[in-house]
């Protein structure tokens, strides 16, 4: 027979116990997809590419959004997306939905923590209303550091290359087309309603490979006008 004293003793050695896992968990030592996962937390914040999961939490977020202000706003789609690992993750979101058919540009932050099947609004607010907005652009209106890298396969990126090598190709006295092979590097910049964009393009022109810096810039009414463009060595 176990002493009262002894078992008064494993009854709080056992709640003890109990308070710690769940301190533990939500400090975010959390069971995930039936992994137990370390993660470190109070971290910076880190880009990533969206998926069905980060769409998942934009749409709650507008939904949330609009049962708080009584809206009518529908999701359209993620622009940027950031994670960082707290008690669970905080979700910052960039994303685009359409109020009264207009297209328009917000910003979310929702907290979630997914084991306990958690979901927290915790900021919406309006960005700015801009139907020619695209990926690259945004960091550069909102961050306002200027010249930023952007992805090659952006399609604005594309659109503004391809539109570069028409133009380069109407400059050229050359009987030979270019073609577009590659964008090996791209970077933009916003102005006010400007967008810039410098490209390091591969072209093909016969049976000869250029490399070719380019300066495009895209108007307010969506149309590409080439700058300075200069060949490189291959």
């Amino acid at each position: 027979m176990i002493p009262k004293s002894s078992s008064s003793f494993l009854t709080v050695y056992s709640l003890v116990i109990l308070l710690s896992i769940a301190a533990i968990c939500e400090l975010g030592f959390c069971r995930e997809f039936g992994i137990v996962r370390l993660k470190k937390l109070g971290g910076e914040s880190r880009d990533f590419d969206t998926n069905d999961d980060v769409d998942s939490v934009a749409r709650f977020a507008v939904e949330e959004h609009n049962k708080r202000t009584n809206s009518l706003l529908k999701f359209g789609r993620v622009i940027k997306a950031k994670e960082q690992v707290v008690a669970g993750k905080i979700y910052h979101l960039t994303l685009e939905a359409v109020d009264a058919g207009k297209k328009t540009i917000y910003e979310a932050k929702v907290w979630v923590k997914p084991w306990m099947n958690f979901k927290k609004l915790e900021e919406f607010k309006r960005l700015m209303d801009n139907p020619h907005l695209t990926t690259s652009d945004l960091g550069f209106v909102r961050d306002g550091f200027g010249w930023r890298k952007v992805p090659v396969h952006d399609p604005e990126v594309q659109d503004a290359a391809n539109h570069a090598v028409i133009a380069i190709q109407q400059r050229s006295n050359s009987l030979f087309p270019y073609k577009l092979l590659k964008i090996l590097q791209a970077e933009a910049e916003v102005v006010k309603d400007i967008v810039k964009y410098n490209l390091l393009l591969k072209l093909r022109r016969g049976n000869k490979d250029e490399k070719l810096k380019v300066n495009m810039r895209k108007n307010s009414n969506g149309g590409f006008v080439l700058g300075l463009f200069e060949k490189l060595d291959m």
